[in-house]
């Protein structure tokens, strides 16, 4: 899908803001319910949540909230990371589940779900909702994302806090779920108040500061100007013959001649000296190999993949073209 219009990313970065705030007051609530920033446990809890309010307490202080032995108490940290896992959890189940990736692993293998679907397993399985059952099932999928055993998803959010969340999501457009950069933005705009809130104080940038300011993600004509002007430009190196070089007339004749469907290469450049034969201006990367079946690729400042899609989506059909 193509990238978010700039109508809809502003739409995006308005309910990915106002989700934030939701959820951090619903996650703020709950803890304070739990005591977590008090002394010691209110009279009213059981065995079961005087448990989950020590692991919650220690997470916090492993996180560097200050929950014993210092004055004032704070739990500003551990608030921000139980809001952020529930939210993302909720979010990230709806992405898979427009994509037919939410699988329900039953009895006969696994199957994709709907939302609908998980409405109705929710009382089989002992789900508060199925939405909250289709986020078990995200969780369940991506271990590495959503911890196992955090104490976090312990914690339930108000009931009122979750049906905000879900009204939140429901009401953005279906483009969102589909493009291909819309994950990207959406980490992004989770710390765009904060990023405002910290630039207009004008304090020194410290280790709570540093990811709100830092977090950016890149723009697709980014993405495609800089692939173009690698792997497009080893394309053209290994593509383009001797006489192509020679005697096109311009730089738009050339990347005709070696344009693919889902990989036009509009952003590659070529330059020559006089009427010499044009080469790609990034460079031939002689070094690099000259199958595409042993290309690798590292992206070292890998946020959501955006350079990783992209990169995917013009390697397919250059294999294709190529073997």
């Amino acid at each position: 899908m193509p990238p978010l219009t700039k109508q809809v990313r502003n739409q995006l970065e308005a309910a990915v803001t106002s989700a934030r705030e939701t959820a951090e007051a619903g996650a703020r609530s709950a803890l304070d319910y739990l005591g977590v920033a008090c002394a010691s446990p209110p009279a009213y809890l059981d065995e079961v949540r005087r448990g989950l309010r020590d692991r919650l307490r220690l997470h916090g202080r492993q996180l560097g909230d200050r929950l014993k032995g210092d004055t004032p108490w704070t739990m500003d940290r551990l608030v921000e990371e139980t809001a952020y896992e529930h939210w993302h959890r909720m979010f990230f189940a709806r992405f898979l589940e427009a994509k037919d990736l939410l699988i329900y692993r039953s009895s006969g293998g696994p199957v994709p779900v709907t939302l609908e679907d998980c409405e109705s397993l929710a009382p089989m399985e002992k789900a508060e909702d199925g939405r909250e059952f289709a986020e078990r099932c995200a969780a369940r999928m991506l271990p590495g994302i959503f911890r196992a055993g955090s104490p976090a998803f312990e914690l339930l959010l108000p009931p009122e806090s979750r049906q905000d969340l879900a009204k939140i999501i429901a009401d953005l457009p279906p483009e969102v779920f589909e493009a291909d950069d819309s994950l990207g933005w959406c980490y992004q705009h989770h710390q765009s108040r904060r990023k405002n809130e910290i630039n207009a104080s004008e304090v020194k940038i410290g280790e709570r500061e540093l990811p709100s300011v830092t977090q950016l993600f890149s723009e697709p004509y980014m993405v495609g100007f800089l692939l173009d002007n690698t792997l497009g430009a080893w394309w053209a190196t290994r593509k383009l013959s001797g006489a192509d070089l020679a005697t096109a007339g311009n730089e738009d004749e050339l990347r005709r001649r070696i344009g693919l469907p889902g990989a036009p290469l509009a952003w590659l450049r070529f330059v020559r000296d006089g009427e010499g034969p044009w080469t790609p201006a990034a460079g031939t990367f002689a070094r690099w190999p000259d199958r595409l079946a042993d290309f690798r690729m590292l992206d070292p400042c890998c946020g959501s993949g955006h350079f990783l899609v992209a990169a995917f989506k013009m390697l397919v059909p250059m294999r294709m073209a190529d073997e």
